[in-house]
C-alpha cells in the first residue's frame, strides 16, 4: 500500500478538512436553520359543549377557550390545541404549530380563528377547526422578548401588542403593535389594511374598543396622550385626559377577551395615583364615568361592580344608579367579569357567579379538584363564554419566587364552567 507524501499529502488533508467542514455546516444548518412544523387535526371539529356548572379540568398550562370547542395553549416555540373543552386533563394535541428559532409572543382568537404573533414579528393565523395556516404576514417586531411563567397565562390571556377588533361593515381586524410600528390585517383573509410607523418607544398599545379602535399611549410629546387608531384604516384621533402629564397609566375595562373589545378605560397620572378616573367609550371622546374611578371596580357589560363594606354592589356605569347588591360577601373579591357575568371568589375559594344584569346567582361551588388544598391564592384569571380559568398560587404569595415555589402544584390551573 502506498501512502501519500509531501505535497500530495497536503492536498489530500485539505480536501478531507473541506469535506468535514461542509458536513458539519450542513448538520448545523439542518439543526439551527429556521423551520416550521405544522401538525393538522386528524379528527372532526368538536361540537360546542354545555357542561354543568363546576370544575371541569386541572391543567399544567393556561387554556384559551376557542369557539367553545377547543382549548389552545402556548409553549416557548409552539401553539397547540386539545379537545374537548370539558376534558378533565390536558390531552393529546388536536393540532400543533411550531416555529424555530422564533418564540411565541402572543395568541388571540376570534370565532374559530387562532392568531399567533412571534418574536420576529411574523403574524400567523390558524384555522382552529383544522390547525392549518389560514394566512401569514410580516408584522412589527414585538417591543421586548417574551417573558412568561410556565403556565403561559400572559401569552394566551393577556398578550401584549396583539389584539382583535370589530370594525365597520362587520369586518374583524387583527392588530399588532411593536417597537416602531403598528399594523392591521383583515382577519378573514390576511389582507393588510394599514401600517403606521411610530417613534421607537413612543407608543404603548393597551387594547381595542367596542367601537373598533386600537388604543395606545403616546408618551413622546410634552404631555402623554391617548391615541385611538381606527382598526380598519389606521386613522388617528388624539385625546388628552384632564389632569394628564408626562406619565399616564391606562387600564382597559369591560373587555370581551384579554384586552380586546373593551367598553371603557381608567386613566391615572402615574402608578398608584388616587385621582384615577373612569371613562366609557361611545360616539366622540370617552365619557366620564365616576363610578369606575375606584381601582378595584370592574365593568361587566353596562354595570360597574365592586365589593363595598362587605356587599357586592352593581351600579349602572353611565349614571351610577344602583342596579342590585348582595350582602354578606365580606372578604370576597371580584375575580373576573364577562359582559353577562360577574365571578366572585370568597376567602375559602368558593366561586360564585352572578348574572350581571339581574344579579341572580347562576352558580356556586368550591374551587378545588380532588384532594387539593383550598389554602391557596388566586393568581391570573380569565373568563370567556361561561368558562373561567384561574392560576392557583402557593401561600404566602411571592411574585419573585421561581415557578416551583410560586405555583401551588405542577398542575396549577383550574378550569370551571359557570
Amino acid at each position: 500500500m502506498v501512502f501519500p507524501t509531501g505535497r500530495r499529502l497536503f492536498v489530500v488533508a485539505a480536501v478531507v478538512v473541506v469535506v468535514l467542514m461542509a458536513a458539519v455546516a450542513a448538520t448545523v444548518y439542518r439543526v439551527l436553520a429556521p423551520a416550521e412544523v405544522s401538525t393538522p387535526a386528524d379528527g372532526p371539529y368538536p361540537t360546542a359543549a354545555t357542561p354543568d356548572p363546576g370544575l371541569v379540568a386541572r391543567l399544567p398550562v393556561a387554556p384559551l377557550v376557542v369557539d367553545g370547542r377547543i382549548r389552545v395553549y402556548a409553549a416557548e416555540r409552539q401553539v397547540y390545541a386539545d379537545a374537548p373543552v370539558e376534558f378533565k386533563h390536558r390531552s393529546t394535541p388536536y393540532w400543533s404549530f411550531r416555529r424555530w428559532p422564533a418564540e411565541l409572543d402572543g395568541v388571540v382568537a376570534s370565532g374559530h380563528t387562532v392568531v399567533t404573533r412571534w418574536s420576529d414579528g411574523q403574524v400567523v393565523a390558524l384555522d382552529g377547526r383544522t390547525g392549518e395556516i389560514a394566512w401569514r404576514a410580516e408584522g412589527p417586531v414585538p417591543e421586548s422578548d417574551p417573558e412568561a411563567r410556565r403556565t403561559g397565562a400572559e401569552t394566551v390571556w393577556n398578550p401584549a401588542g396583539l389584539f382583535v377588533a370589530s370594525a365597520a361593515a362587520d369586518t374583524a381586524v387583527v392588530l399588532s403593535a411593536g417597537r416602531a410600528a403598528m399594523a392591521g390585517w383583515n382577519l378573514a383573509d390576511g389582507q393588510q389594511l394599514w401600517r403606521s410607523d411610530v417613534g421607537s418607544g413612543c407608543q404603548q398599545a393597551v387594547g381595542t374598543t367596542t367601537a373598533g379602535a386600537l388604543v395606545s399611549i403616546d408618551s413622546c410629546g410634552s404631555a402623554a396622550t391617548v391615541d385611538f387608531r381606527d382598526a380598519a384604516t389606521g386613522a388617528v384621533t388624539r385625546w388628552s385626559p384632564p389632569g394628564g402629564g408626562e406619565a399616564l397609566v391606562v387600564t382597559p375595562l369591560g373587555c370581551h377577551s384579554g384586552r380586546s373589545g373593551c367598553a371603557g378605560l381608567r386613566t391615572a397620572v402615574g402608578p398608584g395615583d388616587d385621582a384615577a378616573r373612569g371613562w366609557l367609550f361611545g360616539a366622540g371622546e370617552p365619557a366620564a364615568a365616576p363610578v369606575l374611578d375606584a381601582p378595584d371596580t370592574r365593568l361587566a357589560g353596562d354595570v360597574a361592580v365592586d365589593v363595598r363594606d362587605g356587599s357586592l354592589v352593581a351600579r349602572e356605569a353611565r349614571t351610577g344608579s344602583e342596579q342590585w347588591r348582595h350582602e354578606d360577601v365580606g372578604g370576597a373579591r371580584v375575580l373576573a367579569v364577562e359582559p353577562d357575568r360577574v365571578h366572585l371568589v370568597t376567602e375559602s375559594n368558593d366561586l360564585i357567579t352572578f348574572d350581571s344584569v339581574s344579579g341572580d346567582e347562576r352558580s356556586r361551588f368550591r374551587l378545588s379538584l380532588g384532594t387539593d388544598s383550598t389554602s391557596w391564592a388566586p393568581g391570573t384569571a380569565y373568563a370567556v363564554g361561561g368558562y373561567l380559568a384561574v392560576e392557583c398560587l402557593r401561600l404566602p404569595v411571592d411574585s419573585k419566587a421561581d415557578d416551583q415555589r410560586y405555583f401551588l402544584t405542577s398542575r396549577p390551573v383550574l378550569l370551571a364552567a359557570t
